[in-house]
């Protein structure tokens, strides 16, 4: 099975999204189809009896335009296009208005007649050129045997123009030029609007990759540095990172301190210092010194390239309110169309004219558009997914808004969730110079985390080493050299000091013994997130059920759990992780697991909503609904109450649309309301969805 994505055009509601799902799932060869309609990607799954082209051709047949990525340049241009529309329609409008307060102040005869075809001079060029992007629409849905949304639209443009024109060319009293473009003006400002919304979603995910530089600075083996291409950059190799660049790659500092501007990626403006073994990130930005680094992943490989490729798989999943839009889109047309034909019918049978019979279903055809129903969901999840993005916290799938909305119950994972999963010594550490000196040359002699993690400590006070000799590594047990000559280990408790007293009951710890001296047990603990106690608290605010479930010893939990003041599961395995949320799932609970590992990566699938921080193994993000950036655990309680919000507006903008359509249909049907004024209240409506929906732009406080 193959996947292929394309760009497809002429994205305007929910119910083009579920005509071309609908089309291309009756091909033969096509398993699966799926639009995004924010990025207006079009995803595939078939076999290989169809290949790119063969795609294409059964999307024209449905009615849409569509192209490969790589010319998804194209894509682009479209609010350009429908800006150059748009003015020129506003122009002739504001000119054929000028002509029409003549006519309104009592203009007769001749003069009335002269002004008509002046509005026609200005009105039908200006028309036809504004007027085609719903023309060509149309025209495509059409030509496939369906319609859609531009095609009412299209027929309400073309009859108010004949219908004026007629009535020019026949001395009537009445034309509705000034309608018509007012029409196109009206519609193309809300289709306008609707497509810099979009096209700013977009920019979410192209601009990532943007930040990248287009080339490094590549050390060689004799000192030289020369300039690649990042395309042809590969790990292992070694780069210069000058101050004041961005950085092209992931990878590991060799030589250099610097301080960072990691705000791309975690979302926090201060900037973070690093050092030699540290570690940084493409798309990040050195601010004060130079930096050699040694290159693990480039290009397509990279960390910012991930993050990416997961904010274009946003949107792809529909809410239930998605669903809602797009079975009320899918009646919209016959319905619509009915409509029109029975006010025509029947104003006729109540013995109007035939052109103002016409005139009441252009009206009805025009104020019955569903604009404002298809954009209630996606406008909003666009708006509170791109917040949130700014806070670092990355919405892979927008229907994951409306279940994180319903939690009633968070499982939080420990090591490197609650926790940043990096052992940090508390206690037990020595004061005396010496010793500290001797503990540091026994830590750098050893990989094990506890003497990584006292080695680092140690460094960064600037403690010196001391010169050891006979130095040797036990395996499974510690270190051992002779230094200053005196006999000193560090490691396993009964290896270091068998005759030493008892342990800790809680915690980790090491030991260091020196010959004739003291031992010293050494203790770590996990360091926790900056704010987790904070971040506990508001989620406890937000949510009845807060709880860790973590795989480590009780001993090193309880501390924690009493801590944080939350109920507490050790010793817990992926399956055990899996069945506790499978268990609160079905007694109908709504669970939000979050956690990190290869081992959480069954709980995050069964949970309602699964979140993960950016440093999760591959399987945990990729488990995750929700990623979240940086070494805080905020994200989470925010993500929660954003996405309350979220749903609240979504709540309000189906109100709006509904009710717009029950008070202004009836009245369209009425003849109460005419083309321009239908023109109005129809992209009125689709703004006042958007601008509620742009409420959400501060939703992730």
């Amino acid at each position: 099975m193959l996947a292929t994505d394309l760009v497809v055009d002429g994205l305007h509601c929910a119910s083009c999204i579920a005509k071309i799902e609908r089309g291309l799932a009756a091909v033969p060869g096509i398993a699966a189809a799926r639009v995004n309609f924010t990025t207006r990607r079009l995803h595939v799954a078939h076999d290989t009896s169809l290949d790119e082209d063969a795609l294409i051709a059964s999307v024209r047949r449905i009615g849409f335009e569509a192209h490969a990525l790589a010319e998804s340049a194209v894509d682009a241009s479209e609010s350009k296009r429908l800006a150059r529309s748009l003015a020129v329609a506003f122009f002739a409008s504001m000119n054929v208005m000028l002509l029409s307060v003549s006519i309104w102040s009592g203009a007769d005869g001749p003069t009335r007649s002269l002004f008509h075809w002046l509005s026609a001079l200005i009105a039908l060029p200006a028309a036809a050129y504004a007027a085609r992007p719903f023309f060509e629409s149309a025209w495509r849905a059409l030509r496939s045997g369906r319609t859609n949304m531009d095609v009412p639209i299209s027929i309400g443009v073309l009859l108010t123009c004949a219908v004026s024109l007629y009535e020019t060319a026949t001395g009537g009293p009445h034309a509705y030029f000034d309608g018509a473009v007012m029409l196109l003006a009206f519609l193309l400002a809300g289709r306008l609007l609707d497509s810099v919304m979009r096209e700013r979603a977009r920019d979410s995910v192209t601009s990532l990759l943007r930040k990248l530089p287009s080339t490094v600075r590549v050390l060689g083996e004799n000192g030289t540095v020369r300039p690649l291409p990042i395309a042809m950059v590969a790990p292992g190799m070694r780069v210069l990172i000058p101050a004041g660049d961005r950085i092209g790659v992931d990878g590991t500092i060799e030589q250099g301190a610097s301080d960072i501007d990691r705000s791309i990626v975690t979302g926090e403006s201060t900037p973070e210092p690093v050092e030699t073994g540290g570690t940084v990130l493409a798309g990040t930005f050195n601010l004060t010194s130079p930096l050699t680094v040694r290159v693990t992943a480039a290009a397509t490989d990279t960390v910012i390239a991930d993050i990416a490729r997961l904010m274009e798989a946003a949107g792809q999943h529909r809410s239930r309110y998605v669903r809602i839009a797009d079975r009320a889109a899918r009646l919209y047309t016959p319905a619509v169309h009915l409509l029109a034909a029975l006010s025509f019918a029947g104003w006729l049978v109540a013995g109007t004219g035939w052109h103002e019979a016409l005139l009441i279903a252009v009206a009805v055809l025009i104020i019955t558009c569903p604009c404002a129903l298809g954009l209630a969901v996606p406008v909003a999840q666009v708006v509170a997914s791109a917040a949130l993005m700014r806070r670092g916290i990355l919405v892979r799938d927008g229907a994951a808004l409306e279940k994180l909305a319903a939690v009633d119950s968070v499982l939080l994972d420990k090591t490197g969730t609650v926790t940043l999963g990096q052992l940090v010594p508390v206690a037990g550490m020595p004061t005396e110079e010496a010793f500290r000196r001797m503990l540091l040359t026994l830590a750098l002699a050893s990989r094990h985390p506890h003497a990584r993690a006292i080695a680092e400590m140690l460094e960064r006070e600037g403690t010196v080493p001391m010169v050891a000799s006979e130095m040797r590594e036990v395996v499974g047990s510690g270190v051992e050299a002779v230094i200053d000559g005196r006999h000193a280990r560090l490691g396993r408790h009964d290896w270091a000091s068998p005759a030493g007293p008892l342990l800790p009951p809680e915690g980790v710890s090491t030991t260091f013994v020196v010959e004739n001296g003291p031992a010293f047990h050494i203790q770590f603990a996990d360091a926790l997130r900056p704010d987790a106690v904070d971040a506990i608290a508001r989620l406890k605010q937000l949510v009845p059920a807060v709880q860790f479930v973590s795989g480590d010893a009780w001993q090193v939990v309880k501390p924690l759990a009493r801590k944080l003041g939350v109920f507490a599961r050790a010793r817990m395995s992926p399956a055990d992780k899996h069945d506790a949320v499978r268990r609160l799932e079905m007694a109908g609970k709504h669970v939000l697991m979050v956690g990190d590992g290869v081992n959480d990566g069954p709980a995050l699938k069964c949970a309602s909503v699964g979140m993960a921080p950016a440093a999760a193994s591959d399987v945990g993000r990729q488990a995750a609904d929700i990623v979240f950036f940086g070494d805080r655990l905020m994200p989470v309680p925010i993500a929660i109450a954003a996405a309350r919000r979220t749903m609240n507006i979504v709540r309000q903008n189906f109100a709006l649309a509904v009710g717009y359509n029950v008070i202004a249909v009836p009245l369209a049907i009425a003849g109460q309301v005419t083309p321009l004024v239908a023109a109005i209240a129809m992209s009125g409506s689709s703004i006042l969805v958007i601008a509620n929906a742009l409420r959400l732009k501060e939703a992730a406080r």
